[in-house]
């Protein structure tokens, strides 16, 4: 790209202000999706203190505007900066600090990395992250036997991909006094055929050895998000919903605002225990630089893949099973009062189709108080196909990651059986009912790459292109949903559609030039930013 950058000085000075306005910056010979309701686009946006000043036609933004600089976007494509609105940051921190055991194919490929991280890094307890048995050829989640083999005294913590599993060795569970008849509410410790803890505790449970980890040191987590934070930046994501905040990571995270060392948007969801409560109740909402607080984060069940997700019928491949409920109902009712009381959104983790139906009638409820309430279903995973039409009634807003469908689709028909597929990862049905929907990719557990989140919702496909035929078709999305549920809808979802979303006169100068034409038809073609602003300001270029 041609970047030119325009000072003007004496002599240019007279010219300039023949052109009229002055602005601090002109994009031109570009293609910008303003993703207004027209969805207009348009050749060049002025910008001015951080704001759009004026988007139209090449003639009209150069005639009218002087500028100190302009850039020639060479036809490249320019969007609103995309919003993850389903993201994890802290959790990709400590994952990055973590032994990765992403993508691993087998329990011995898992030791292997284990052992070697062991090598590296002298930890108290060795703690990994990302492990997913179904890419082991297994359904079954695993034991801990050839783990107590490598590790018999240092304790070892190993997340499941999704969070809502840990396989821990004997040491461990000995440290956090874990035995044959300890027991949780809202979780599960899997037992041996002799009656012992096998290593793997689901969702509650993890809260057994999670709350007794030690946490990594301050300054280790601000370089890891520093890092995710150029990461995003380099995809074109410039806001992030980050989706449950402890008290320790809420006064982290606003330090590294304040102090101009996270400048992405961050929208954050607090997880409603007393300290978070109370500073809700005390100051409302916070609205500080770029951060933006104002709701709370609530677990209803677990995840499909580990099956705690709360399903209405047992599984289909472990008849007696029908998932956990994470979050009692009268729990779910105290921080419902709680999010009314303070004015806070309640966004509420539900994948299984029982946690869906608990949920919506608490969000219908509530809608008859306050319309427009914006509570959010997170995942929205699996409804029952007779429930779509209180969807439809109650209020409630779809918050979802396209990409979950294609990563889940080699095992979801075994867990759920045909009949209940028609109202999983249902993104388009979802959207004829509720007429927004916020799309995310919940990473650490995808991709945060919004390219391939755009790719699996319109063909329904990974980036290998499989399964061939795309997985349940008919909820795909077009492209122009996809995007507004990256850009306007998710800027809706968190009350921020008056200064986010779209390149508008008036809001926030806030975009991504793409380095490659944009494109999600054919076989899936990498995409990055050229160039990210937000309000004006350079964060990424590729120069």
């Amino acid at each position: 790209m041609k970047v030119a950058l325009s000072f003007y000085l004496t002599a240019l000075f007279f010219t300039s202000c023949m052109k009229g306005k002055s602005v601090d910056l002109v994009i031109h010979n570009a293609r910008i999706h303003t993703m207004d309701d027209n969805n207009t686009i348009v050749q060049a946006i002025a910008i001015k203190d951080g704001k759009v000043v004026e988007v139209g036609p090449d003639r009209q933004i150069m005639n009218k505007y002087s500028a100190n600089e302009f850039i020639d976007a060479e036809g490249k494509d320019v969007f609103p900066g995309f919003a993850d609105a389903h993201g994890h940051m802290m959790s990709l921190a400590r994952m990055k600090l973590s032994v990765d055991l992403t993508g691993t194919v087998s329990m011995d490929e898992l030791l292997v990395r284990v052992e070697k991280y062991e090598q590296r890094k002298e930890r108290p307890v060795i703690i990994g992250r990302g492990w997913d048995q179904s890419l082991w050829g297994s359904k079954d989640l695993p034991t801990n036997e050839e783990l107590n083999k490598r590790f018999p005294k240092k304790p070892v913590v190993l997340y499941r991909v999704d969070g809502h599993a840990i396989l821990v060795n004997d040491a461990a569970l000995k440290k956090c006094g874990i035995n044959e008849i300890t027991q949780v509410e809202g979780g599960e410790i899997l037992k041996n055929a002799d009656g012992k803890p096998s290593g793997i505790l689901l969702d509650n449970a993890i809260s057994l050895i999670g709350d007794k980890l030690p946490d990594f040191p301050d300054s280790e987590l601000t370089q890891a998000l520093l890092e995710i934070q150029n990461e995003l930046f380099s995809y074109g994501i410039t806001d992030v919903h980050e989706a449950g905040l402890t008290p320790h990571d809420f006064k982290l995270v606003r330090k590294l605002v304040r102090s101009d060392q996270l400048t992405i948007g961050i929208y954050g969801m607090l997880y409603p225990v007393k300290e978070n409560a109370d500073f809700a109740k005390k100051h409302g909402f916070l609205k500080e630089k770029n951060l933006l607080v104002r709701s709370f984060k609530v677990m209803e069940d677990g995840a499909l893949g580990s099956r705690g997700a709360l399903l209405k019928k047992a599984y289909s491949d472990d008849v007696h099973h029908y998932g956990l409920l994470t979050t009692s109902l009268a729990d779910l009712k105290r921080y419902s009062a709680l999010a009314e009381l303070t004015g806070y959104q309640l966004n509420i983790h539900a994948i299984g189709d029982s946690a869906n139906r608990l949920v919506l009638d608490l969000i219908a409820d509530y809608a008859k108080r306050k319309p427009d309430h914006r509570w959010r279903i997170e995942h929205a995973q699996v409804i029952d196909v007779t429930d779509f039409d209180l969807l439809a009634v109650s209020g409630a807003f779809p918050s979802v990651q396209p990409t979950h469908a294609v990563s889940d689709q080699r095992w979801a028909e075994a867990r759920l059986g045909k009949d209940r597929l028609k109202g999983a990862y249902a993104y388009n049905s979802l959207l004829q009912k509720a007429g927004m929907l916020a799309i995310g990719t919940d990473f650490p557990v995808e991709s945060m790459n919004p390219f391939l989140t755009i790719y699996a919702a319109v063909n329904r496909k990974n980036a290998e292109g499989s399964p061939v035929e795309g997985f349940l078709m008919q909820e795909a999305l077009t492209e122009e949903a996809c995007l507004r549920g990256m850009t306007i809808w998710a800027a809706f979802a968190s009350f921020q559609e008056k200064s986010k979303g779209s390149l508008e006169k008036g809001k926030d100068a806030t975009l991504v030039v793409l380095d490659r034409p944009f494109s999600s038809k054919g076989t899936y073609q990498p995409n990055f930013s050229f160039m990210t602003l937000i309000k004006g300001k350079r964060v990424f270029s590729m120069e």
